[in-house]
């Protein structure tokens, strides 16, 4: 048995606090992860703070316990790890994320090159470039007539015009997903889906670490201005080399679960896509609805910084909170009619990207390539048609779909 398994059967031993609701609920197994919003409804009815008795953690299903939470850096931290091994108490298997799995003051450096480099000038530099590879990708589409609109559209996208904009090799980027689902993966149980991911990770893990080399990377991309950061003194190259590749996860992956569960919301509600169509300005008011509606993240942790007090329930320090972020964005105590897929629902709000210091980083790329693209898609297409229930892609801690067949019917031209 490895340490970090042994650990995760310590912790499983915890008790909660006098009068916490109890749930067996394993929110990593197969059958959650196909439908997990009836299992979320179950966990906010249960109460504002629940005990997973199979984890040996604290979690919060409730929007405003889930902003709560995420909102409050100082009593809930980042540093022992966003996923289920605490790295104070236990030893940790991987290098934490300099961004994602450290506190303040370390967090503000390395976030701060990290935001400038992202900032929204540099996103609308790239505004053009990637409405001219919209316009190629849906042409294709057009052309296909019936294509799988995870890798046709979800995957193709992103790989393209952000891996560009990274400057990594054009050659290898399939290697890309297999490495982003390690990543994922890895915040959730030492599980079989974690274990196998793990086992097929080598020839991919060694491309991405080539690729992030200053000396592979485009002279213009923004892996390159990581470095120059380095050089001019703000972060370390060996931490330039760490955000190249926490910038292609965050800005990957982000996007194309996101897409992907954009095109299964509107394939499966004929009717709202039929909004979007007649209204192809509203693509970035319905991405929002997406976000909200099926988000990308589904979870994450937190582990108090001290003992806290969280909607009546003392919790000590160093006790690991689940923060259901998907629930949250489902709740009828913040949501109207939460379970329906309205694009003219006012979505924003949401907490699909996490909120506060320690929100995606990589969340205004997603927007702005989903808002591109969903944009162009209803200029040019009639109708989307789903041929067959599309495959969940199984993740311990991202949604999305591994296969979805699609009929592409492009719009009549005027005569």
């Amino acid at each position: 048995m490895s340490v970090l398994e042994s650990t995760q059967q310590a912790r499983e031993g915890g008790l909660p606090a006098p009068g916490v609701p109890v749930s067996d609920l394993d929110p990593y197994s197969a059958d959650v992860l196909i439908d997990p919003y009836p299992y979320y409804e179950m966990l906010r009815e249960l109460g504002p703070v629940v005990w997973l008795e199979k984890y040996g953690v604290y979690a919060v299903a409730r929007y405003d316990q889930v902003k709560q939470v995420l909102s409050e850096a100082d009593k809930f931290g980042s540093s022992a790890g966003i996923g289920l091994t605490n790295f104070h108490t236990e030893e940790p298997w991987r290098k934490p994320s300099i961004i994602l799995e450290v506190d303040v003051p370390d967090h503000t450096r390395t976030r701060k090159v990290f935001t400038r480099i992202l900032s929204p000038k540099a996103l609308n530099a790239l505004r053009e470039r990637f409405e001219r590879e919209a316009e190629k990708l849906v042409t294709a589409l057009i052309e296909k007539g019936e294509c799988d609109a995870v890798a046709d559209f979800a995957h193709a996208f992103p790989i393209k015009v952000f891996a560009d904009a990274v400057g990594v090799p054009a050659e290898g980027r399939e290697h890309l997903l297999p490495y982003g689902d390690m990543v994922f993966n890895a915040f959730g149980p030492v599980n079989d889906r974690f274990r196998e991911c793990l086992t097929k990770l080598g020839p991919s893990s060694e491309w991405i670490a080539h690729a992030c080399r200053r000396d592979v990377l485009t002279k213009d991309g923004f892996g390159a201005q990581l470095y120059a950061a380095a050089d001019a003194g703000e972060i370390t190259e060996e931490e330039a080399g760490m955000l190249v590749r926490t910038m292609l996860s965050a800005g990957l992956d982000t996007t194309i679960f996101t897409l992907s569960n954009a095109m299964a919301s509107l394939g499966r509600h004929p009717d709202q896509w039929a909004i979007l169509r007649d209204e192809p300005s509203r693509s970035r008011a319905v991405l929002e609805e997406v976000l909200r509606y099926d988000p990308t993240f589904q979870s994450f942790y937190r582990t108090t910084t001290r003992a806290v007090e969280l909607a009546g329930v003392p919790i000590g320090a160093e006790q690991k909170i689940l923060v259901f972020i998907a629930a949250g964005n489902r709740d009828p105590r913040h949501w109207a009619n939460p379970d329906t897929f309205d694009v003219r629902r006012q979505a924003t709000g949401n907490v699909a990207f996490g909120t506060g210091i320690h929100g995606c980083a990589g969340q205004m790329i997603a927007r702005l390539e989903g808002e591109i693209l969903l944009r162009v898609l209803a200029t040019r297409v009639d109708s989307l048609e789903l041929l067959g229930e599309p495959e969940v892609h199984f993740n311990n801690t991202v949604r999305g779909y591994s296969r979805m067949p699609m009929r592409i019917t492009p719009r009549v031209a005027a005569s």
